[in-house]
């Protein structure tokens, strides 16, 4: 476990800007940064990065906080390891106490599968470099391949022994639960209980998270064997997701930023030989159909990307239906066709970046163009087949979601077809008028339906804030927003007043007049979480150096912290002409207005909660006749509504002094 003043050299040291931008590309507006959010399909920039708060915040789906939020979120990881993730980024040291059992235990089947991967990372390296067989039969493989040394080094791979459960065996020896092994796909496990190692046999290629941990294994087999698949990759499990993961990603994601283009290869080997040709910025499907996560992973980096194909005419057309869905997500996409015999991997191996990127320039086309020629050249005078062609055009043409680009690919694929423009045109809009209506129908919700992309606007916009949905009490509304007033401003002066004993001038604080004007009444928060938090803040409010919102951001209760970055965030966001032409008063500057008026909502509120209670408990003594309790209670009732009155005055006289 971490002690508490490494975690605030670490909190100290994190910036927000510099974390989010490892993972998202961000750009600036105003005083904050913005980009598209990594947590859902985000078509429009949602997410924000303040560094003057160092929070971020996607106002579409809700997810932010700190650094330490996001990487958690990011990385599914828990507090302590994002803690950890941090630190290293930072080069803090992080000197760990023991664990108790009970802590342990605590860790759950996640941080479990990354660490037996990890180590299995490390073990498969050491077999290619330290065993005679990886040396005779897994580097002799690399060297055929032409890969370098520090290529070999930089990628981890590694060499799994023909020995039927040598991991096994020695992960077992190790400590490491064979649940795990299981889990992670590293051994299989037959029904009468024996186990073997799943990668024996094979050069292995770690698969990375887009931080650079291990969350999978493929496996290529280096003997000629009937019935054996040449590519064995690991299962999917807790941590990994093969439609959510892109070959390559960790290494190439600073390159793709920087050149502004991905290219897109099908293998672990062309991803391989082009880093060792100097072109960084690749990465691979892996064999597998593009999917929604992948795109999304691209798109937090670039919306350029070029498909790198081989010549085999088959597998081109078969990768054709994988690229509609980046257009369907605004993704400028090229083609680039190598030539006859040759895949990025031995193109990669004959020439030098510039060489290489010389070719792309000259030979890449725009998608569709390359799709419309591509197609009719297949379908050739047949006057069927090229009818189909030109149908399967159009659905990739009316996917594009930019009205002008559209319109541009109808005028060229008129003259490309030798088609009238207006019957294509006809045809697009057939399709979209199609797809507006589908969406119009109630959808079922399931895991691969979308959310709706959000719509930048130039107006002032209140933007939704994300606090809890589902309402604990009927007053968690009032609570929260004296609860923000406290971790914005809760060490911030409210007022001054006359000390009684000592005749000396004073101050109060926000949190201590909240918690000071709801003791007077007797209330309370109900809500215990908030509870927690006014109480904690009314204790340390004058503690030296003390600052709420820090205070409440790196607060060790996950849930603490979260609803305080939630808090923190700026609700509204207001275009530059408004903020230019229009002075708006600061809320800092009306606190000892506003939080007064919440406060007597709060009271009024819990006042009217108690009266309808007596209401209904005066129902109750009627049909039972009990006219005692019954005066009893109607006296309690007047004395609650002349209380409500006079705070109804005082909430009047209060929304007067806001104008």
């Amino acid at each position: 476990m971490i002690d508490r003043a490494t975690i605030d050299k670490i909190l100290d040291a994190s910036n927000i800007v510099d974390v989010v931008s490892e993972f998202v590309s961000l750009r600036r507006r105003g005083v904050n940064f913005v980009g598209l959010c990594p947590f859902h399909s985000d078509k429009s920039p949602s997410f924000y990065v303040s560094p003057s708060k160092n929070i971020c915040k996607c106002f579409s789906c809700g997810e932010g906080g700190t650094a330490v939020h996001f990487i958690m979120k990011h990385e599914q990881l828990s507090y302590i390891d994002a803690l950890r993730y941090l630190a290293k980024k930072y080069n803090i040291d992080v000197k760990d106490r023991e664990e108790s059992d009970s802590e342990k235990l605590a860790r759950g089947d996640r941080e479990s599968m990354m660490i037996v991967n990890s180590w299995a990372e490390k073990y498969f390296v050491s077999v290619l470099h330290e065993s005679p067989e990886g040396q005779s039969i897994g580097m002799r493989y690399c060297r055929e391949r032409g890969f370098r040394d520090d290529i070999i080094r930089k990628f981890g791979l590694g060499y799994g022994s023909e020995e039927r459960d040598a991991l096994f065996k020695e992960a077992v020896r190790l400590g490491y639960r064979k649940e795990y092994l299981e889990k992670t796909g590293l051994i299989v496990t037959y029904d009468n209980g024996s186990s073997v190692d799943r990668f024996r046999g094979r050069l292995i290629f770690p698969v990375h998270t887009i931080s650079g941990k291990v969350i999978a294994f493929g496996g290529r087999i280096l003997k000629k064997e009937e019935k054996v698949a040449k590519y064995v990759n690991s299962p999917e499990s807790e941590i990994y997701h093969k439609s959510n993961e892109l070959y390559g990603i960790f290494f190439a994601k600073q390159s793709i930023m920087r050149e502004k283009c991905c290219f897109l290869v099908e293998g672990y080997t062309d991803v391989i030989s082009m880093h060792q040709a100097g072109l960084e910025n690749v990465v691979a499907s892996s064999g597998t159909a593009l999917t929604q996560g992948q795109i999304r992973l691209i798109r937090r980096f670039t919306n350029n990307i070029t498909v790198l194909y081989d010549g085999d005419a088959a597998g081109i057309r078969a990768a054709l239906r994988g690229i509609d869905l980046l257009l369907e997500e605004g993704m400028n996409v090229k083609v680039v066709l190598l030539p006859d015999g040759d895949d990025p991997d031995s193109f990669a191996r004959k020439h030098n970046a510039a060489g290489f990127v010389e070719y792309i320039r000259e030979n890449e086309a725009d998608f569709i163009r390359f799709k419309t020629k591509l197609m009719l050249g297949d379908a050739g005078a047949d006057p069927i087949r090229r009818a189909g062609a030109i149908a399967d055009i159009v659905k990739t043409v009316a996917i594009v979601p930019d009205n002008i680009s559209r319109a541009l690919y109808i005028k060229e694929c008129s003259v490309l077809m030798e088609m009238s423009e207006q019957i294509l045109l006809y045809e697009v809009n057939k399709i979209l008028i199609e797809k507006s209506e589908k969406m119009q129908m109630p959808i079922k919700r399931n895991e691969e339906v979308l959310q709706t992309d959000s719509t930048e606007v130039n107006e002032p916009v209140a933007l939704p804030n994300e606090l809890p949905a589902a309402p604990k009490s009927p007053f968690e509304a009032y609570e929260l927003t004296l609860l923000r007033y406290i971790v914005r401003y809760g060490e911030r002066v409210l007022d001054e007043y006359v000390d009684t004993v000592t005749g000396e001038m004073t101050n109060i604080l926000v949190a201590e007049y909240i918690a000071g004007e709801l003791r007077v009444d007797e209330m309370f928060f109900r809500t215990p979480m908030y509870k927690l938090m006014l109480d904690e803040a009314e204790e340390h409010a004058r503690d030296a150096g003390f600052q709420a919102v820090r205070y409440f951001l790196t607060h060790p209760d996950a849930d603490v912290s979260r609803l305080a970055a939630d808090l923190a965030a700026d609700k509204y966001l207001l275009s530059k002409y408004h903020s230019r032409f229009t002075q708006f008063k600061q809320e800092e500057e009306r606190l000892n207005h506003l939080v007064p008026y919440d406060i007597f909502a709060f009271k009024e509120a819990c006042i009217r909660h108690d009266i309808d209670a007596i209401d209904e408990r005066i129902k109750q003594m009627q049909e039972v006749g009990n006219a005692d309790e019954i005066i009893a209670l109607m006296t309690e009732k007047t004395s609650l509504n002349n209380i409500k009155k006079g705070l109804n005055k005082l909430i009047g006289e209060r929304i007067i002094l806001k104008m």
